[in-house]
């Protein structure tokens, strides 16, 4: 993904995301290089979840799959980062933070920054439209999901 002027949202030299060790998350992380966003499903109890788990949070079933979802949300909260969490982001604070519910995969919330001046005004409430942005390159690829006002 590139903004406004054709540069990644995020500077160079950050850690690459990966899943933990045991790969619960993988396919998360894999449908993302992919540019698709999956996300954990029951095939008992049909209730969506995020993020993984080896088990249901409903019924306690053991039979999860992953199902492709639409990269369309509303913005449940929202933070103006001033503080950078990693060395490589300094000078390039503040950014927006956006909790978004995914309507249709009924309100699971994903966090990821949201694109635009970092003063632009935020209302909760407001549609966002998920982009991708790939990091083929990377010493370990992968993608990531960030978050624009919706058009």
């Amino acid at each position: 993904m590139n903004d406004e002027n054709g540069d990644t949202y995020l500077p160079f030299g950050l850690p690459s995301p990966v899943p933990e060790q045991d790969g619960l998350s993988s396919p998360f992380w894999e449908g993302l290089r992919q540019s698709r966003l999956l996300i954990q499903r029951c095939n008992h109890c049909n209730t969506w979840q995020h993020p993984a788990e080896w088990i249901c949070h409903a019924c306690h079933a053991f039979e999860l799959s992953w199902e492709e979802v639409e990269p369309h949300g509303v913005i449940y909260s929202w933070a103006r980062v001033w503080h950078p969490a990693h060395p490589v982001i300094v000078g390039a604070t503040p950014y927006l933070v956006a909790l978004v519910e995914l309507p249709q995969a009924c309100n699971v919330r994903l966090v990821g920054n949201l694109l635009g001046p970092a003063t632009q005004p935020v209302i909760i409430g407001s549609t966002v439209q998920g982009v991708f942005e790939c990091h083929a390159d990377a010493q370990t690829p992968y993608g990531l999901l960030q978050w624009s006002a919706a058009k």
